[in-house]
């Protein structure tokens, strides 16, 4: 290519940049003739550039044919090649589009003709995966992936020089307010001109007076999401993959974050907070300085405002740009989530998500108090935080609860109830919603029993008055006092104020709100939402101070999973890469610290929902009187076994209670063994039991223990999942596992070594709420018993009515156990299990000794055991599961039909199991994708998890309290998620 075009590109010169009108036959001819390669050109979409894909006769993917603007000079094209190698080179990691090279080394270009002039046309490599275009949610990592991808560019460009950089493009920061200023007018609708340019001034101001100290270096310029390229295959999609290097240019280095986090503004589900994983993934690469966390979020309004007047621009210039023109809505709403909050509150928010944040400021020292005649002692400070205990019972939930409990404490002697500043607020929060709310403070509200006198705590100056409100200056600060909208202020606007001076009179039983906030920043909402509180918080202070009370002490939890992982063995994993600290339950709602709630979709361990007050109350009651070992002598013991056998069915009449699922599991398998004496045990593949020796060593789950299969000790013996969905026999030809499973009994027989226990669940709950085939267990335990065996129940998930029409899953298949193993349902929480059998197998256990358990049977046990029982009943918990478990199926079965990705909707009951699949044929594992939405419906407000060995399947095993209108939250919010996912047909 000749060089002698030293000439570059200048945005104000060209005054309007229309792509190359380029068609594929002529993209043929110019890849034959000029550049050695024989292709079908296919188009592909640009802004001012002519780009096309060239494939081989077999379809095969050869080059990228890219026709630069003609205004764009060969000076420039090379700068651009040259960059795109460096990083190549120092990140072999990402895939970069860089010139394909003939043999002696020299690029693959040329000049070419076309309707707008000469122009450079080149091969570029092509990057297989496709970008992140379209408006797919993009998960923390997806978006994390995006700074890191950014930092890299711009570490490897930070010295790199060449004249080809020297350019004025439209896109480049540096020259954002004279972009908009000479393209606002393309903007038709007068609101969205008149926003452009009020975000354009202020952001440009702020960036002018920051730009001095803002470092310049080559940069891309154009990491968007259409310019990143997925790694093929990536699910979620992970970017690897970097092209199109068409506006690279020197500016400002932080400019190429900028870019990125506005592009990402636009996809479903992202709003300004949600770009932050980006913003650290940079900064952990190239670090931020303070000035450049100070310039970033007015780089991205700028970049959004320059969006906005540029298509509707280019839309106007080049009329048959379609993907120009598909981009003009798309562009608004970067514009807008990108000034969604003040910049104020989103500088604040950067500069704490890289540890940049500096310390709050605190109110200056009153002279006086803000309400004259109160002494300290005779404020009472409410509680309303999730960790309250006025928050019990549901309290959260009632209209005018923090009113209530105001008064209650004036009634109880309390001069004024005051409410804390910054501290979420659990009142402020809906049960089911898809949003966080905005719960917390940033201001005090205050309640009077007694008349009282308001006074200017500092001298200053009034900006406001009026019925209701006033707002004067206290040095630096702007204080603020809604009053009770009768209340007529002492003083007027204007007036300046002294030290002590009256500022209004409230009658007892007033009610007002006092906040501060710093002297020239915007108006600050009462309560915020948490994810925004770190941007809100800087912008104002604690009133306390003015009351004669401590400033509140913000809690530090940043480092609570750094000390659990500490001394908690980190084998015992949690739920969630960043998970919400959960501190209160209710029924089927768990609640964050943050006075967040999410639905509660994964907890069978509670049947009669968290915190039940029958539950509570027995306890506590019981706890009063006596907790001891069951080898003392109590009733409650006696009447709970006497309740638990009674539900189950001739001969199982004998209970020992135990802590737990894996203790009842591994001591039914002791029973079985010693009443058998028969050491070998048969189970099921793709099953868990427990971490006990015994019920892990018949735990096949590969999910559980990947080398499951390769480590059973000798005397366990697996016969294959009878999974009639995704097993080696499918739907009718299912009942084929029975008779194998037989076959591998009798054979074990024959051998000299039969079973002594058959251990298997009654609904294969592991594997996602799969029912066994019919008749499954009858020809099994049939045949474990034909050679002295006896058939052990697992029911520690789905026993205990939560399959709704049966209470054990062992009735759906119309056989009876030898030995029942129960946990999870039986203590609401409570660490309870029990093993029930017959008189003649449990009294065989004398010949291996005694049985004895410290706290399994204690009197707190089994009154928690018998409260269960009442519930269960009292609330028609089991009949709650056949009628809202059915709706949720239903439903469920509804979303399949618009979904492919579901596979199957298992299970019965409140014990279902949603499968996700890639094919439907294939039934190849969605497992990275159920993972994401999971991560999805997290911030939905739902707590899901996968379950099954290929993790593909959502466990859905809610408490059995759940009602109607959260069953259909759940069904929304999975809707949603799949459309935000691109998974829609």
């Amino acid at each position: 290519m000749p060089h002698a075009d030293h000439r570059t590109t200048d945005f104000f010169t060209e005054g309007a940049l229309p792509a190359p009108r380029t068609t594929p036959a002529e993209a043929e001819h110019i890849a034959a003739r000029y550049l050695g390669i024989t292709a079908a050109a296919e188009e592909l979409g640009s802004q001012q550039d002519a780009n096309f894909l060239l494939r081989a006769e077999d379809g095969a993917t050869l080059a990228i044919l890219k026709i630069a603007n003609p205004a764009f000079g060969a000076v420039e094209i090379e700068a651009q090649d040259m960059a795109a190698d460096l990083i190549a080179a120092a990140h072999p990691e990402l895939r970069v589009a860089t010139v394909l090279r003939r043999q002696d080394g020299s690029p693959r270009c040329a000049v070419v003709d076309t309707d707008n002039g000469p122009a450079v046309a080149r091969l570029l490599r092509y990057l297989p995966g496709g970008p992140l275009s379209g408006r797919r949610y993009l998960s923390p990592g997806t978006v994390a992936a995006m700074g890191t991808i950014a930092g890299k560019a711009g570490t490897v460009l930070r010295d790199f020089r060449h004249p080809g950089l020297e350019r004025v493009l439209q896109w480049d920061p540096r020259y954002a307010d004279r972009v908009v200023a000479l393209l606002a007018g393309y903007v038709g609708e007068p609101d969205r001109r008149a926003a452009v340019l009020t975000a354009t001034a202020q952001a440009w101001a702020r960036v002018q007076e920051l730009a001095a100290e803002l470092p310049l270096q080559a940069v891309h310029l154009d990491l968007t999401d259409d310019n990143v390229i997925r790694r093929p295959g990536s699910r979620p999609p992970v970017p690897d993959g970097i092209i199109d290097f068409g506006d690279l240019t020197t500016s400002w280095a932080v400019g190429e974050l900028a870019v990125s986090l506005s592009s990402m503004l636009h996809h479903d589900g992202m709003e300004p907070h949600a770009v932050l994983p980006a913003v650290r993934a940079f900064h952990a690469v190239r670090p931020l300085s303070p000035q450049e966390a100070e310039a970033l979020w007015p780089l991205v309004v700028l970049r959004a405002a320059v969006l906005v007047v540029s298509g509707r621009h280019q839309t106007a210039v080049d009329e048959d740009n379609a993907y120009a023109e598909a981009a003009i809505e798309r562009e608004w709403r970067i514009f807008e989530q990108a000034t969604r909050a003040p910049l104020p509150v989103m500088t604040h928010l950067v500069k704490d998500a890289v540890g940049l944040g500096g310390a709050q400021a605190g109110a200056e020292a009153p002279a006086h108090c803000l309400l004259r005649g109160l002494a300290t002692a005779d404020l009472t400070t409410l509680d309303l935080s999730t960790g309250a205990d006025s928050m019990d019972h549901g309290a959260w939930l009632e209209a005018g609860v923090e009113d209530r409990l105001a008064a209650r404490a004036l009634a109880d002697g309390a001069v004024a109830v005051t409410t804390r500043y910054a501290e979420a607020r659990l009142t402020r929060t809906p049960a089911l919603s898809a949003v966080s709310r905005a719960t917390v403070p940033t201001g005090i509200d205050l309640w009077l029993g007694r008349d009282a006198v308001v006074q200017a705590p500092l001298a200053g100056q009034v900006l406001a008055a009026g019925p209701g409100r006033v707002e004067l200056t206290q040095g630096s600060y702007l204080l603020t006092l809604s009053l009770p909208r009768a209340v007529l202020p002492a003083v007027a606007p204007g007036a300046v104020v002294e030290a002590g001076e009256e500022v209004a009179r409230l009658p007892s039983g007033s009610a007002l709100h006092i906040a501060l906030r710093t002297a020239g920043s915007p108006t600050v909402p009462d309560l915020v939402r948490p994810e925004y509180a770190a941007g809100w918080l800087p912008l104002t202070t604690d009133p306390a101070p003015l009351l004669g009370l401590p400033a509140t002490s913000r809690p530090q939890d940043g480092d609570l999973l750094d000390r659990r992982d500490a001394v908690f063995a980190t084998v015992q994993g949690h739920y969630y890469a960043d998970p919400p600290r959960i501190e209160r339950g209710w029924r089927h709602h768990l609640l964050s610290t943050e006075g967040r709630s999410y639905l509660d979709i994964v907890n069978n361990v509670t049947p009669l929902g968290h915190a039940h007050p029958r539950v509570e109350r027995a306890v506590s009651r019981q706890l009063r009187r006596l907790n001891t070992n069951s080898r003392f002598h109590y009733a409650s013991v006696v009447e709970f076994t006497e309740r638990l056998a009674a539900l189950l069915p001739a001969p199982l009449d004998t209970v020992f209670l135990v802590n737990s699922g894996s203790e009842a599991v591994d001591l039914g398998l002791r029973l079985a063994i010693g009443a058998s004496g028969q050491h070998d045990v048969v189970a099921l593949r793709e099953a868990y039991h427990g971490w006990t020796y015994a019920s892990d060593a018949v735990s096949t789950s590969l999910q559980d223990n990947p080398n499951a299969l390769t480590t059973r000790p000798s005397w366990v013996h697996t016969v294959d999942s009878p999974n009639s969905y995704r097993g080696r026999h499918r739907g009718a030809d299912a009942v084929r596992y029975g008779p194998e499973a037989v076959a591998v009994i009798d054979a074990l027989a024959a051998s000299g070594r039969p079973a002594g226990a058959f251990v298997g669940e009654t609904f294969y709950g592991n594997a996602g709420g799969v029912a066994l085939p019919d008749g499954y267990l009858a020809q099994v335990y049939a045949a474990v018993r034909r050679h002295g065996g006896l058939a052990v129940a697992d029911e520690v998930q789905v026993g205990y009515g939560r399959l709704g029409h049966w209470f054990w899953g062992f009735e759906q298949q119309r056989v009876v156990p030898d030995v029942v193993c129960v946990a999870k349902a039986m203590g609401n929480g409570h660490p309870l299990g029990a093993v029930v059998t017959s008189k003649e197998v449990a009294d065989r256990y004398r010949d291996q000794g005694y049985f004895f358990s410290s706290t399994g049977g204690s009197p707190v046990s089994s009154v928690v055991g018998l409260t269960v029982l009442d519930v269960m009943r009292d609330e028609d918990l089991q009949g709650n599961a056949v009628r809202v478990g059915g709706h949720l199926k239903r439903r469920l079965e509804a979303l399949a039909d618009r979904y492919d990705v579901i596979g199957a909707v298992h299970g019965s009951g409140l014990y279902l199991g949603l499968e996700l699949v890639r094919d439907r044929v294939a039934l190849e594992p969605a497992t990275e994708e159920t993972a994401e939405l999971c991560d999805r419906m997290l911030d939905l407000g739902v707590v899901v998890q996968p379950t099954g060995d290929h993790l593909n399947i959502l466990k859905i095993k809610p408490p059995l309290c759940i009602d109607i209108a959260a069953a259909d939250f759940f069904v929304d919010m999975l809707d949603h998620a799949f459309a935000d996912l691109a998974h829609a047909r």
